[in-house]
């Protein structure tokens, strides 16, 4: 069974890349993100679109836009030209990242908040372009609340200062994100839309349950979320993915910043060493009823039916993203 990561950061462009997707007989999706407001992605984008060309049974790719020029009257005019190009050269959806919300402040100095009206025409075009839009938008909770040794997140935000909200007033709550994030999802019906690491709801499944059952158009990625499904309690996992075994993707966010050919030897091989190991440990938790340490965590496998774990591994990511 060919698997798919439907989630990762992955410029694998040599024989020792291709012979370890080979061996795992997988098959990624790239995702671009954007980090400004002019184009810098585009250097990210070309290494994945490239990768997808030379590779399409081992690679496809997502793109996403620059972040708002509130100065330039033709920026969603520029955006939608950028996608219908990017879709032509065969991406498959389009990212919108934490930044919308977390950092992007209008003229006024308030955060830019994804479902600003200044997006719609995007999401339609996407919409109409029968494409996906990937949202990761919020962190996890854990990002607004005291770092604790337990969280599997604390060493992130302890390297990563400059997203950690605690006790910052001057940016929205989690709860105000998921707002903005769940009202594009009702705005736009025809859209089809991934949350990125469980929709940012990692913390409680009830939550993501009901995301599900109001919204037909959502599903979500497990993308850098195991740890966090490694910390609910066994039943309630199962539970969750058998229920909703049509509205979970498998992904890693496994992630290099730089093309593989490029890297030193020994850092390459440290590389494709991490990604086997973490894609081994994703799937003895689906498939494996053995106990097994996910994150430093002593959990018990979900030992789900072949017919689930096939969803999950590949099946929904074809379902979500047509054309991967």
């Amino acid at each position: 069974m060919t698997r798919i990561d439907a989630h990762i950061h992955f410029p694998g462009d040599t024989p020792e890349s291709i012979a370890l997707l080979d061996h795992f007989d997988l098959k990624l999706l790239n995702i671009c993100y954007s980090q400004d407001a002019h184009g810098a992605w585009r250097d990210q984008a070309e290494i994945y679109r490239s990768l997808a060309e030379s590779y399409p049974h081992r690679y496809a790719w997502c793109t996403t836009f620059d972040l708002p020029r509130f100065d330039d009257p033709d920026y969603v005019k520029s955006v939608i030209a950028g996608l219908e190009s990017d879709f032509a050269a065969g991406a498959v959806a389009c990212k919108v990242w934490k930044n919308m919300g977390m950092g992007v402040r209008t003229p006024s100095g308030a955060s830019f908040m994804v479902d600003d009206p200044l997006l719609d025409p995007i999401y339609s075009f996407v919409a109409d372009s029968r494409k996906t839009l990937l949202m990761h938008i919020a962190d996890p909770r854990s990002c607004w609340e005291p770092l604790r040794e337990s969280c599997p997140h604390s060493g992130y935000y302890r390297s990563h200062p400059e997203w950690y909200m605690y006790g910052r007033e001057d940016v929205p709550s989690h709860a105000e994100l998921m707002d903005s994030r769940d009202a594009v999802i009702a705005n736009h019906p025809n859209l089809r839309i991934v949350g990125a690491h469980l929709g940012s709801l990692e913390h409680d499944l009830n939550e993501l349950a009901l995301r599900f059952d109001r919204y037909p158009n959502f599903a979500a990625d497990i993308s850098a979320r195991l740890p966090d499904l490694a910390r609910h309690e066994t039943v309630q996992v199962r539970e969750f993915c058998v229920r909703y075994q049509d509205r979970i993707l498998f992904g890693t966010d496994h992630g290099t910043r730089d093309r593989f050919s490029r890297m030193p030897a020994e850092e390459s091989i440290r590389e494709l060493r991490e990604l086997a190991d973490r894609l081994n440990e994703h799937f003895e938790f689906f498939a494996s009823a053995e106990k097994l340490s996910v994150n430093g965590h002593c959990t018990q496998g979900m030992a789900l039916p072949t017919d689930v774990v096939e969803r999950i591994l590949r099946t929904n990511a074809q379902t979500w993203y047509p054309g991967l």
